[in-house]
C-alpha cells in the first residue's frame, strides 16, 4: 500500500466529471486500498478518485462505523428535508463551512467485487456520501455556499494555498496507518 498525493483546489481534475467504472481490475483494487490508506493518513472520512488524480467514478468512505467502497454511485432517494452541518475537504485543507445537505439519502453503488448494493444513510455517513458523490461530478463543497460564505472560504484558502505550490498535498510516509506501514515495509 502507498499514500497518494491529494490534489487541492485549483487542480483541474477536481472540476472534471468522472467516467463510469466498467470493470473491476487488480489495479482498481490497489487504488481502493491506497485511497483508504491516504484518507486515513490525512485524517479524513471520505476520499474520491479525482482527489488523487484519477478519473474513475469511485470513492471510499469511513464514517459512522461504515467503511464503504462506492463505485458508480448514484443517489436514488432523498428524504427528511435539508440539514446544515460543517464540512471540510481534504482538497481544501483548513477551510470549513456550514453546508446544506439532505438529511437522509439512499445511494445505489457497486462494491469492490462489482456487486450492486443500496445503503440508506443519514448523519455523518449521509453527509460524507453526498460530499464524495459531488466530487465525482466536479463539484466542491464551496460550490454549495452562499456568495458571502464562499468569499469567506476563499479568503481562508488564499492564506492556506501557499503551502501547495504544485496544487498537490503530499502526505509524509510516516502518516501511513500503523498496520499498513508494517506490511508495506516487507
Amino acid at each position: 500500500m502507498s499514500l497518494l498525493d491529494i490534489h487541492v483546489l485549483g487542480s483541474p481534475i477536481l472540476r472534471q466529471e468522472t467516467a463510469r467504472v466498467e470493470q473491476i481490475t487488480p489495479e482498481l483494487r490497489r487504488l481502493v486500498d491506497d485511497m483508504f490508506d491516504t484518507m486515513e493518513a490525512a485524517k479524513g472520512v471520505g476520499l474520491a478518485a479525482p482527489q488523487v488524480g484519477r478519473g474513475e467514478r469511485l470513492a471510499v468512505v469511513d464514517a459512522d462505523d461504515a467503511r464503504l467502497v462506492v463505485i458508480n454511485p448514484e443517489i436514488v432517494q432523498k428524504q427528511g428535508g435539508i440539514v446544515r452541518g460543517e464540512e471540510g475537504c481534504l482538497s481544501i485543507p483548513e477551510v470549513y463551512a456550514d453546508v446544506d445537505r439532505f438529511a437522509t439519502i439512499t445511494v445505489r453503488a457497486q462494491d469492490i467485487d462489482g456487486a450492486w448494493y443500496e445503503v440508506e444513510a443519514s448523519g455523518l455517513l449521509g453527509r460524507c456520501l453526498q460530499h464524495e458523490i459531488d466530487h465525482l461530478h466536479g463539484k466542491l463543497f464551496t460550490d454549495r455556499l452562499s456568495l458571502l460564505k464562499k468569499r469567506a472560504a476563499m479568503r481562508d484558502w488564499e492564506e492556506e494555498k501557499v503551502k501547495y505550490p504544485k496544487l498537490l498535498r503530499v502526505l509524509p510516509v510516516g502518516d501511513l496507518p500503523p498496520e499498513r506501514d508494517a506490511a508495506s515495509s516487507r
